[in-house]
């Protein structure tokens, strides 16, 4: 039998303070720092690559937008479609970061609906939104499109570690159930211990901005290959794809699927890192 207070008891207040009314939420807040961390990340090599101060300033305006509509589709359209794609109330969830009462309308408590932010982000959909983008960015700055991708790139780590770590704070995407000392149970979704699936991908992705970092600095000559850009997308999702094997589907539907939702979307992301690192080798 499981000695359960041996294990780590983990349910946090979902709110980090409180600005007057409103409440910051820690997952909102790691969202916050993983992008200032980036900001601050690519503007330093952005500096010493000697790209002008102009050409960076519109950078995160794009990255910003282009992960947020990626996640949220990402996940409306992968995760939830039957919820989101089959209705006007979901189509409108989907877009603005409400809830709408039960009864459909847009009236009685709280004028009919809640703020609550986007509840549904896929990393898989961000990815995609950012690169569409950076290819935005690219065309509007004349910048090379492989500088921009190697750039974000080694900048990736600090920002998805963060953002790992919101979902560890929101207790969600959460792990199968395990015996192993360091399992985590979340209380705010039952009361067995668990795989921490989060901390597994947040400590995954600090070590890869550690691996970046260390590399960009011996092999500068290597940024605006795509080299750094194949490297990052080869690393994020071969670990995403077998760290899916601790972690509970989360939609039904992936039960009878031979690979989870998750997995199939990271094949081709692996796919495409492993030509670039290739093609970056090549040239």
């Amino acid at each position: 039998m499981m000695n359960l207070l041996s294990y780590i008891v983990w349910n946090p207040d979902l709110e980090a303070f409180r600005l007057g009314p409103f409440a910051i939420r820690w997952y909102g807040l790691m969202w916050l720092i993983g992008f200032v961390l980036g900001y601050f990340i690519v503007k330093r090599l952005y500096k010493e690559q000697k790209i002008k101060d102009e050409l960076f300033d519109p950078l995160f305006i794009y990255c910003f937008f282009g992960i947020l509509i990626g996640a949220r589709l990402g996940h409306c359209i992968f995760y939830q479609p039957e919820d989101f794609l089959t209705s006007w109330k979901g189509i409108v969830e989907m877009i603005f970061p409400i809830l709408i009462g039960n009864d459909g309308s847009w009236l009685g408590q709280t004028f009919g609906f809640y703020i609550i932010g986007y509840a549904g982000l896929a990393s898989h959909g961000g990815t995609l939104g950012l690169m569409i983008a950076l290819w935005l960015y690219v065309r509007k700055t004349k910048l090379s499109i492989w500088t921009v991708l190697d750039n974000i790139a080694i900048a990736t780590g600090s920002m998805a570690c963060c953002i790992r770590l919101g979902n560890l704070m929101n207790s969600e995407i959460i792990g199968k159930i395990t015996d192993v000392p360091w399992a985590f149970i979340f209380e705010r979704v039952d009361a067995v211990p668990r795989h921490p699936g989060q901390l597994y991908e947040a400590i995954a992705y600090a070590i890869l901005f550690g691996i970046m970092w260390y590399l960009h600095k011996r092999m500068p000559q290597k940024i605006g290959t795509g080299w750094y850009f194949g490297f990052c997308l080869t690393y994020i999702f071969t670990f995403r794809f077998f760290i899916e094997y601790t972690k509970e589907i989360q939609e039904a539907f992936e039960a009878s699927l031979p690979l989870d939702m998750g997995q199939i979307l990271s094949i081709p992301f692996i796919l495409l890192g492993t030509y670039c690192m290739v093609r970056a080798k090549k040239s």
